[in-house]
């Protein structure tokens, strides 16, 4: 059977082969899209250069294709931040600037980037997280089949204590033992949580395939080597739900990760007294730490759980892009590999995720174009996610929404010494009912909050540890950004609907 022309989008996903042919040279024949997204994602990956993790199969789609290194997501919380790529939208004006908001009431009529797919003749289906949750998902509006979530098989701890429970009182399922089975299914878990904090981490106990992600991914597969698609293009996206927590995975991808060998840099203790309040976050309380001390020994046992997760994500991933090699499908096929957000582990004493700190807002972001992308290649230019939208429209041939506030990457795919359109990447998050903003070029990042100001040379200051804010020094430097930003607020909120 003759391979149908692919465009795959992997929010993050990775897979080995040659590109052998270009994109869709028969006008007539429409690309597929696989769209592939992960839940709290940083740049901890070894395309975004770093070495202590191993990501094999994001390796070969590095080598194959084109990696951004400063990708940022407009809001560095899941829902709002998946509301604007899927829309094509800054968050100021999709309206949703939390995780309970729903675009289809804040901006009603709005095209997301499945739906415009299915209006164009795509089947189209969605598996894991792709919308925030079961009640932002936009059913029938976006997918050709409804959309799938699934969950972790029983932990094996908490299985025979299930045993138990029933041998007693019967079927957790009747109404009357459903509280106390709650109660007892949590303390059955407590080995999976820290003394200290109730963010659950450890090995799962559970194969690849009992969880969530390894569901997902061989849904996926089971669509492609079933062609449930039919004669039409499709349009698939793949929402993986690692490295969220609770960090969980198999026994094997925590011994690749030996808690004696992590190694992370210890901030000065003094760090916020040049910081604005705002601009931190509490979810450390929440992980068991202190603001300003730090705790080697649980910081270690948490990484080794959220590299574990990623490396196993990736393991699920490449099973994917190898099974559209199998379809004859690879050579045909644009992968566009990123996350929702970042996420913080211990650097500025923070933890998780909603802070504008580049380990919070910044993604990796990875696309393999046949015929477009020179493998191995690299860009610099500051990348939104709000770009994928439009990216896909022209890679695809389609007409691009009026609506949409993003820019295609097509030309920068193309050539990635050329000229970029944007100078800037720009995110916001909500504290309070206030705001705060964040702007970044090449070499500075500049951010806004209600109580202070953040300046950063990101060329001497990487990790973002010296605020240069009130430094007279760079006066004009702090002023410059300070115009950039209110221009890209004004554009932010350009699409608002009234």
């Amino acid at each position: 059977m003759i391979a149908k022309h692919t465009v795959l989008i992997a929010f993050l996903g990775v897979a080995t082969g040659i590109c052998t042919a270009g994109l869709a040279s028969d006008a007539k024949v429409k690309p597929n899209v696989l769209f592939i997204v992960c839940d709290d994602l940083n740049t901890h990956v070894s395309p975004s250069g770093y070495g202590a993790i191993v990501t094999p199969n994001l390796e070969s789609l590095a080598r194959e294709g084109m990696t951004f290194s400063c990708a940022f997501c407009q809001y560095p919380v899941c829902g709002p931040s998946r509301a604007s790529l899927l829309s094509g939208l800054y968050p100021e004006s999709t309206g949703v600037l939390d995780n309970k908001t729903d675009i289809r009431q804040t901006r009603p009529g709005t095209v997301t980037l499945p739906q415009h797919f299915r209006e164009n003749g795509y089947w189209t289906a969605g598996v894991g997280k792709v919308f925030h949750s079961v009640k932002s998902d936009q059913g029938e509006r976006a997918w050709s089949v409804p959309a799938q979530r699934f969950d972790n098989d029983e932990l094996p701890i908490v299985t025979q204590a299930r045993r138990n429970f029933e041998a007693d009182h019967g079927s957790i399922d009747a109404p009357r033992n459903r509280k106390a089975w709650k109660e007892v299914a949590q303390t059955a878990a407590e080995p999976l949580l820290s003394q200290d904090t109730p963010v659950g981490h450890g090995p799962s106990g559970l194969t690849d395939e009992q969880h969530k992600d390894g569901k997902n991914a061989r849904q996926v597969i089971s669509w492609l080597k079933d062609r449930t698609y039919g004669d039409k293009p499709f349009f698939i996206a793949l929402g993986i739900q690692k490295p969220h927590v609770p960090f969980l995975a198999p026994q094997k991808y925590f011994d690749m990760y030996p808690r004696d060998k992590i190694v992370f840099h210890r901030d000065d203790p003094n760090l916020w007294d040049s910081l604005p309040p705002s601009a931190k976050s509490g979810r450390y309380k929440g992980f068991g730490f202190e603001l300003g001390k730090e705790n080697p020994a649980l910081r270690r046992e948490y990484i080794q759980a959220y590299h574990a997760c990623v490396s196993f994500l990736d393991v699920q991933i490449g099973l994917v892009l190898q099974e559209l090699k199998n379809q004859g499908l690879w050579d045909n096929t644009i992968i566009v590999l990123t996350s929702d957000h970042g996420y913080h582990l211990g650097e500025h004493f923070m933890w998780g995720k909603v802070t504008l700190f580049d380990i919070g807002a910044k993604v990796p972001f990875i696309v393999r174009a046949p015929g477009v992308t020179a493998a191995g290649s690299r860009s610099d230019a500051m990348i939104e996610l709000l770009d994928i939208f439009p990216t896909l429209t022209e890679l695809a041939k389609l007409k691009t929404p009026s609506h949409l506030q993003g820019t295609s990457l097509a030309a920068l795919l193309r050539d990635p010494t050329g000229n970029r359109e944007r100078q800037y990447a720009y995110s916001i998050v909500s504290r309070g009912p206030n705001l705060g903003y964040a702007i970044r070029d090449q070499q500075w990042r500049y951010a806004k909050w209600p109580d202070g100001e953040e300046l950063y040379d990101l060329t001497k200051d990487p990790h973002e540890r010296h605020n240069l804010a009130d430094d007279a020094a760079h006066h004009e430097t702090r002023k410059a950004m300070r115009k950039a930003l209110a221009a890209k607020q004004k554009l932010a909120e350009s699409k608002r609907l009234q």
